[in-house]
């Protein structure tokens, strides 16, 4: 009360003393047009005043007196606005409109008073010419739609309001690209973020073309609205923006005018809320209550037009072609339409004529499951029967059931399941188009109202139902869709292919840029669920005036769903029968059997077998598993139990992966994108387990509100569960978010195929080369996995191996890494490569990892010590033996022998040594004797001196002459015999006392 008060004193002041300045001039009284009414701040008690404002301030004097005003928590009714001047609701005139106590933004030629849009940047210490970039992206105004930057900077709308009651913000938004981050949040006046959930946070995907509304309540007093996006651009994928339009607010407490309506609007009523679109052929500016006709002999205007255009000569862009439906005697023709509504002239020059209808032809069959009872249409079959669509329908023989799908292969009606129709996000010219046109064997893209047209196509499956013979415990594919297509393009256009499970969200599954050779994909639905499946062409992303690519088109062939809960049979398949009873009706197969060709029953695959769901009958629907890898109970999948052994001839190595981890985790970069977002690639490998092993991968941005209803699951629409997968990792510093943000979860590997310690394997290669080893005495062991589904980029799928390497310095975590020329695991974006080195990748020690050393006999006692073979490469296993004392072992007999041998050898031959050479010491001294003789006598004995001498025996005589050597010595004893002029030779006559004869 005192601040109003207060309030009121100024304002007196104020008058006070423009009067006296401007005294000597005399001013004039103030008119209602030299003034305008406002409202002071409201006090503690909820009351305010009414004061007016001079719009020139001393021009005039007379200023009414400030007053009372209504309650801060008064408002009008819609289609009133606070007429200040009484005070009172007042209905607003024809050509405007109120929302009472609200206001709405929707026309957006400019960014209306109090929006902004505020570029923030990306990282911390980035260079100014990234920010520079950045600066110039913004939310554009586009006439009758807000846009958003399609690029990775982070943008936000920020739209500030005071509300003195309760009230809410809603809107209209599109969102078709999850490449893009979009939020909604609120802040109070202390930059204090608003108690959210997530799910009203985080906006949800909508279809291409479709609109969806947001609705958020708003607590009293200021509120700050941010709209903010942000691109996650990693590859030259163009990025769809967020459109906003239709901003209502709730709360205000009054409305002190009405809005006029703008142009190609009008409000006819006083008292309007809201504003109605001009018909088609009229216009209107602003404030409109009525709308003016155009000349229509020459002029043209669309629905909700502010002019009108002048009438074009007619041309072939101005008219299409259709086959009719099929008559009673079973022909169709190709006719030609105007495109609706016409807006060409036929009677001017230049102008084009419709061409003539062609020839009468006969209708195509119907299609697999239908049949044409001589009628112009075709029927669908009665439950149980079968038919090929050129066939009468007929019952399945004994033993045997309908296979339920949809094949549509002929084209000469749209299935009463699907639907078509025309989107454009600017304008609604083509709401009442058909999208898509049949043309007998293909149906293909119609020509819309705009070039930047979304022609729509759709289709509804209720569910998915199993043969009855197969068991939904143990499915990994309860369904597929399969379909055959091309496009011929000249400009950027694109066909997407999305999915909408249980109409909860609708993602993007594939889509196809430029001009697609005819090809054929498959989708693989592996949860039963309500599905609406749906296709969009798009031309050019980009608004033209004229038609400039009305030849490009998409054409879809052949469209198939088997499975389908309420589709029709083209034929029949093999089922079980039970073992006990003669009937013929089918029974459900335990998880893990097989039908048996012979014997219509169900049998269990062998061990280490998975069954394949969409393989033929037979033991051949039981797949074996790869080396190293067993199947689960239920023979859904195989994987591996962590053990792998690997024998090279009389070498054996025993692996137990089980010390590694239940799953190992990678976060490898950072990456930036052309702008400089900053951005990880996070893996996450299952290596061992089966089904509750799986590596998981979520994503916290897209449709978290989906995930409420599968929380019992714990997955949801973008969870990704199995062996590895990859996660986008978004850190939250320098990009405003509050947390990191993952996004993009793609399944990298859904099949295990077997682990090996070969460089290739299943068509897969292992690329040694990019993780050079040292060691090669410890093979490594490579793990190969697949993913079956494919992508635009990979035909077959992708495939990843990982490598593990033992290295004994590292933990037995060890580390996951990636090649250095790939630093995102993949060089073509197929095929994925991981390195995992660690200790516990290593083989279990055995006996023959260590050896041992004996000690010196000590006191009678030896030691045996046990040591790990260096460098050790096991791990776990075996482990040593404690060190052993043990007494020393005495000799074996054979070592005693041998020294006894030795001992007497050994003296023996001293024996002999000495034997002879006392022997020979004689002999020497009979040989003296003789020379020293001989040299007495100068001459050479008589005959008789070889006689035997006295006193010896003739017995002791050798007739054995002995020609010896001359030794070293006798060679010094020849040098002075020649030095003393003696000249003779040594006969050594060998007998029992010396004798020798010398010959001079």
């Amino acid at each position: 009360m005192r601040s109003s008060a207060w309030f009121v004193a100024r304002c007196a002041l104020i008058a006070w003393t423009l009067r006296v300045i401007h005294g000597a001039e005399e001013p004039r009284q103030c008119s209602e047009a030299d003034y305008y009414f406002e409202y002071t701040e409201c006090d503690s008690t909820g009351s305010r005043w009414r004061v007016a404002i001079p719009r020139t301030p001393g021009a005039c004097t007379g200023l009414p007196e400030p007053v009372r005003g209504t309650e801060c928590t008064f408002s009008c009714r819609a289609g009133e606005f606070l007429e200040m001047s009484s005070q009172e609701c007042t209905q607003c005139p024809a050509g405007t409109y109120s929302l009472g106590s609200g206001i709405r933004f929707d026309q957006w030629d400019s960014l209306p008073p109090g929006f902004s849009s505020l570029a923030t940047s990306l990282e911390n210490g980035q260079d100014r010419d990234i920010k520079a970039t950045c600066n110039s992206s913004s939310w554009l105004p586009q006439g009758n739609y807000l846009e958003s930057n399609s690029d990775e900077c982070t943008v936000s709308l920020i739209y500030a309001v005071h509300l003195k009651k309760k009230g809410s913000v809603s809107f209209d938004y599109q969102y078709p690209d999850s490449n893009l981050l979009f939020e909604f949040f609120i802040q109070n006046d202390q930059c204090q973020e608003m108690d959210q959930s997530a799910d009203t946070k985080w906006l949800k995907l909508t279809k291409h073309g479709e609109w969806a509304s947001h609705t958020l309540n708003l607590k009293s007093g200021t509120n700050v609205l941010y709209w903010r996006t942000g691109g996650i651009l990693m590859g030259t994928k163009v990025v769809k923006p967020v459109l906003l339009k239709n901003i209502q607010i709730e709360g205000v407490a009054y409305t002190s005018e009405c809005f006029r309506c703008k142009p190609g609007t009008f409000s006819r009523a006083p008292g309007s809320s809201s504003c109605d679109l001009c018909p088609q052929d009229t216009f209107s500016g602003h404030g409109a209550s009525s709308c003016t006709p155009c000349n229509t002999s020459t002029q043209y205007a669309g629905e909700g037009s502010d002019k009108c255009k002048a009438r074009p000569p007619c041309s072939k862009k101005d008219y299409f072609k259709i086959h009719t439906a099929c008559d009673n005697d079973g022909k169709t023709q190709i006719i030609y339409k105007w495109i609706e509504p016409k807006i060409c002239l036929e009677g001017v020059p230049g102008a084009q004529t419709l061409p003539s209808s062609g020839d009468r032809e006969p209708c195509p069959p119907c299609n697999p499951g239908f049949y044409n009872n001589d009628t112009a249409t075709c029927s669908p079959c009665p439950p149980g029967t079968y038919s090929d669509g050129m066939k009468p329908c007929q019952s399945c023989p004994a033993g045997t059931e309908p296979t339920l799908g949809y094949e549509y292969k002929w084209w000469n009606v749209l299935p009463s399941n699907m639907k078509t129709s025309c989107l454009n996000v600017g304008n609604s010219k083509c709401d009442k188009m058909h999208g898509w046109e049949v043309a007998g064997d293909h149906i293909y893209s119609g020509a819309g109202g705009s070039d930047n047209d979304y022609l729509i196509l759709n289709l509804h499956i209720p569910g998915f139902k199993l043969p009855t013979s197969a068991s939904s415990d143990s499915a990994t594919e309860y369904g597929r869709i399969t379909f055959e297509f091309e496009t011929l393009c000249t400009a950027d256009c694109v066909m997407y292919f999305m999915m909408d499970v249980n109409r909860k969200s609708t993602t993007i599954v594939e889509s196809w840029g430029k001009t697609q050779t005819r090809q054929t994909y498959t989708h693989i639905m592996t949860k039963n669920a309500s599905v609406a499946y749906t296709w969009a062409f798009q031309r050019t992303g980009q608004p033209y005036d004229t038609r400039l690519y009305m030849n490009d088109v998409a054409r879809i062939y052949s469209i198939t769903v088997n499975n389908a809960v309420d589709g029709q049979s083209s034929g029949c398949r093999v089922c079980a029968l039970s073992a006990q009873s003669t009937s013929s009706a089918c029974v459900p197969c335990p998880p893990g059997h097989y039908i048996d060709t012979d014997s219509n029953q169900c049998k269990e695959c062998p061990s280490n077998t998975y069954l394949v769901s969409h393989a033929s009958l037979g033991s051949e629907a039981c797949k074996a598993c790869g080396p190293a890898s067993r199947s689960d109970e239920d023979h859904r999948l195989c994987y591996s139990d962590c053990h792998f052994t690997y024998t090279d001839g009389n070498l054996t190595l025993m692996y137990n992966f089980s010390l590694l981890g239940a799953t190992g985790s990678l976060m490898n970069g950072p990456s930036f994108t052309s702008k400089g977002t900053k951005y990880f690639h996070l893996f996450n490998i299952s290596l061992c387990g089966g089904q509750d092993q799986l590596a998981t991968c979520s994503d916290n941005v897209t449709d978290l509100s989906v995930s409420d209803s599968q929380g019992e699951k714990g997955d949801g629409p973008s969870a990704v569960k199995t062996f590895i997968c990859q996660s986008t990792i978004i850190p939250a510093t320098g990009r405003g978010f509050n947390s990191a943000l993952s996004s993009q979860s793609i399944n990298l590997a859904d099949t295990f195929l077997g682990a090996t310690v070969e460089d290739h394997f299943e068509g897969i290669s292992a690329k040694p080369n990019q993780y050079p080893q040292i060691s090669k005495k410890v093979p490594d062991v490579n793990f190969y996995y697949r993913s079956l589904e494919p992508t635009s980029s990979c035909e077959s799928g992708r495939s990843t191996v990982v490598t593990l390497r033992c290295n004994p310095v590292m933990s037995i975590k060890g580390q996951l890494s990636v090649p250095s020329q790939c630093p995102a695991g993949t060089c073509d974006g197929c095929t994925f490569y991981f390195l995992w080195e660690s200790s516990g990748a290593c083989p279990i020690c055995t006996e023959r990892d260590y050896h041992q050393i004996e000690g010196v006999c000590r006191g009678g006692n030896q030691e045996i010590l046990f040591v790990w073979a260096e460098p050790k490469l096991c791990m776990g296993g075996v482990t040593l033996p404690e060190k052993k004392t043990l007494p020393c072992k005495s000799m074996e007999l054979w070592v005693r022998l041998s020294a006894v041998m030795g001992t007497f050898t050994a003296v023996l031959l001293v024996s002999l040594t000495c034997y002879f050479w006392k022997k020979n010491k004689r002999l020497e001294y009979k040989y003296s004797r003789l020379i020293m003789s001989a040299n007495k006598e100068c001459e050479m004995p008589g005959a008789d001196s070889c006689a035997v001498m006295e006193g010896e025996n003739e017995g002791d005589m050798e007739d054995e002459v002995v020609y010896t050597k001359p030794s070293i010595l006798g060679k010094l004893k020849a040098i002075a015999s020649k030095r003393n002029g003696d000249h003779y030779e040594n006969v050594q006559l060998n007998s029992s006392q010396s004798r020798a004869l010398v010959w001079s």
